[in-house]
């Protein structure tokens, strides 16, 4: 199978690159950011040596779709994503920037991840089982993996120096930032995360999860990065979900399934991926889009 759509690195030679991430590259334009989601997937730390069709604009386009429907709850840092709204200097990239890419305003952003949960999965899952607390929030004894929880709850992270996500207490997140601050990203946190599980309700999904990452920009927080998409929530099949296992995903489930079942021993290189595991991640990607969204994927 050819992937010829598959872009794992956007090289703008003129301008400045000023980040680059596991999935995304961003360049200084003027007063500007453009950030670029490339098609690459990262899993347990590691960029793999295969992209995933498409993935990118899954990314930006679901994140497109989600800030509006918040703008009314938070602002956020998206100036255009429409390649011929972009300065001059960007337009002859076009083709390679449509449907994947977005010119934002610049923030500093606020260095604690705004975890909102409504199930018990993943790292929360495991701290559960060893503390029956998660982020220093007491819980009850009866839950199952994958349990609705009493409540939603707010579990802040912060990334500690080997670039996994550490889990912190919201006494910890007041130390990092303020209790004025802390308190007004929990609200928004959890509000965006409750629209935003009503919705996909209605759609026949669960949104397990999800992390949100906020900047200051003139003195105002504001919503930056990506917003609900795959690589950032859990979103599960409502028609499928039975507590007391791992769920079915809309996500990169199949990439992890694979690597745990392989004899990579998690050590660089990381492998590349077989045909099938690609295939099926970019349809899930893409599905996920599409059923939250009703909208078709601009290719």
């Amino acid at each position: 199978m050819e992937h010829s759509s598959v872009q794992l690195k956007v090289v703008l030679p003129e301008f400045e690159l000023v980040g680059r991430g596991k999935v995304r590259e961003i360049y200084a334009v003027d007063d500007s950011l453009l950030i670029v989601a490339t098609d690459r997937i990262s899993a347990f730390d590691f960029i793999l040596g295969s992209g995933i069709p498409h993935k990118g604009r899954v990314l930006t386009q679901m994140s497109l779709f989600w800030f509006k429907m918040m703008q009314g709850l938070v602002p956020n840092h998206l100036i255009s994503a429409r390649p011929e709204e972009y300065p001059e200097s960007l337009r002859k990239h076009a083709d390679r920037l449509h449907g994947r890419s977005m010119l934002v305003r610049k923030a500093q952003p606020i260095p604690v991840e705004c975890v909102a949960r409504g199930y018990l999965a993943g790292s929360a899952w495991k701290e559960y089982q060893q503390k029956q607390s998660i982020c220093g929030i007491p819980l009850p004894g009866s839950l199952l993996e994958s349990s609705k929880l009493p409540e939603p709850l707010f579990t802040p992270a912060t990334k500690a120096a080997s670039g996994h996500d550490e889990n912190i207490s919201f006494e910890q997140m007041i130390e990092l930032v303020g209790k004025g601050t802390a308190e007004r990203l929990k609200a928004l946190t959890l509000n965006v995360y409750q629209k935003a599980v009503t919705y996909a309700a209605a759609r026949g999904i669960l949104i397990a999860d999800t992390k949100l990452e906020f900047g200051l920009h003139r003195g105002s927080i504001i919503l930056i990065d990506e917003v609900l998409t795959p690589d950032s929530s859990r979103f599960w099949p409502a028609a499928e979900y039975i507590p007391g296992r791992a769920q079915k995903s809309f996500d990169k489930q199949f990439v992890r399934d694979y690597l745990e079942a392989s004899r990579w021993n998690k050590q660089p290189p990381a492998p590349a991926l077989p045909d099938p595991v690609i295939q099926a991640t970019s349809e899930k990607y893409i599905e996920a889009f599409e059923v939250l969204t009703g909208l078709k994927l601009e290719m």
